[in-house]
């Protein structure tokens, strides 16, 4: 009677951030921008024709795949889209990941590496961080089935210099190096100027961070033609029309205005280097985060104990239990009146806690 389980497929899900069901929360657990889109993006969704939506989207979403190519400086052809960078990223596992041999990643990393890996029955090993969380590109000069990692890395906040990346990329030229730029406008080194120099590399970004527009649903990659050409057959094998109009329409008017990006991003940047001094002052210690994130952990207190009581205040931050990283606080850098609220909150249960 129950034989038809058998045949399903079983895989431990991606774990997102809690979204807090309550009102009145001060959200620093999730990466979100703290301030809104570009005023740009409500002007054109202002303007759109609802009757519109009884249409199918473009499914090439050429639009935007425009757009995108003229802010870089690259052709449409190596540009593909997708819903964020989540779903970019799992056509890129499924598309380029095909070898019998392991794909590498590093042992703390964005934690749905591993989920993509497992779904899609793709064999991996976790290389481990050195003891400062940095990737060492040695450890990926060996054969392998294909490299992904962020950088700057996730929830580690650290950045690996770009020299580095290129040599990671120039040792592994049989298999495709998937490099995941989420953070990167937060003060990395971006490797899109490797792209035409390498055949192999893979440059993944996504609207949901600097660009505010998480709940828009807007990733995408950059690539040699080749390469962007294989991820659309597999994405039009899939499903031909993921981005929906909405989104190709505000994702053109965000990555135009891009006076409005360097205003907001500058401001989380001023913003997470005071909040670095001032959670030195409370007795914490941070990563040299060049992500929209403090990594933090106290001298005292376990993170675990931080963790619970700012949510008793309201106050949600996120909280990995895993081996070696299980004391530490990975922070959402939020508006200087949010964070302010925060160093308040940590100063009265550091003085409690102790």
């Amino acid at each position: 009677m129950s034989g038809w389980r058998d045949n399903i497929r079983e895989v431990t899900p991606y774990t997102p951030g809690e979204q807090p069901k309550i009102s009145d929360v001060i959200k620093l657990n999730t990466n979100e921008c703290p301030y809104g889109p570009s005023p740009k993006v409500k002007k054109v969704l202002d303007e759109m024709n609802y009757k519109r939506f009884r249409l199918y989207p473009d499914p090439n979403a050429s639009k935007l795949v425009g757009a995108i190519a003229k802010y870089h400086g690259v052709s449409k052809e190596k540009v593909f889209v997708g819903v964020g960078s989540d779903d970019v990223l799992g056509m890129a596992f499924l598309t380029c990941f095909n070898s019998d041999k392991e794909i590498l990643f590093p042992d703390i990393t964005y934690s749905f590496y591993d989920v993509w890996a497992d779904l899609f029955k793709i064999s991996y090993k976790t290389i481990p961080l050195d003891e400062d969380f940095r990737i060492k590109k040695e450890d990926y000069f060996k054969e392998n089935g294909g490299i992904v990692f962020p950088n700057p890395n996730a929830p580690t906040a650290v950045e690996m210099p770009l020299s580095d990346v290129e040599d990671i990329i120039a040792k592994n030229p049989n298999v495709v190096v998937i490099v995941d730029e989420a953070y990167v406008d937060f003060g990395g080194t971006s490797a899109l100027k490797l792209i035409d120099k390498y055949d192999n590399l893979l440059v993944v970004r996504t609207y949901s961070k600097s660009r505010a527009m998480a709940g828009m649903r807007i990733g995408y990659a950059i690539g040699n033609e080749e390469l962007i050409s294989k991820l659309k057959a597999v994405k039009f094998s899939y499903n031909s029309y993921t981005m929906n109009m909405p989104s190709i329409e505000a994702g053109v008017a965000a990555i135009e205005d891009d006076d409005y990006f360097r205003e907001i991003v500058g401001k989380i940047i001023t913003t997470r280097e005071k909040a670095k001094e001032e959670l030195k002052k409370l007795g914490f210690s941070c990563t040299d985060t060049k992500a929209n994130f403090l990594f933090a952990s106290h001298k005292e207190i376990q993170a675990s104990v931080i963790f619970e009581e700012l949510k008793k205040r309201k106050i949600f931050v996120r909280y990995f239990n895993k081996p070696r990283i299980d004391n530490y606080l990975r922070i959402t850098v939020g508006t200087d009146e949010e964070m302010k609220k925060l160093y308040e909150a940590l100063e009265d249960i550091v003085n409690t806690c102790k």
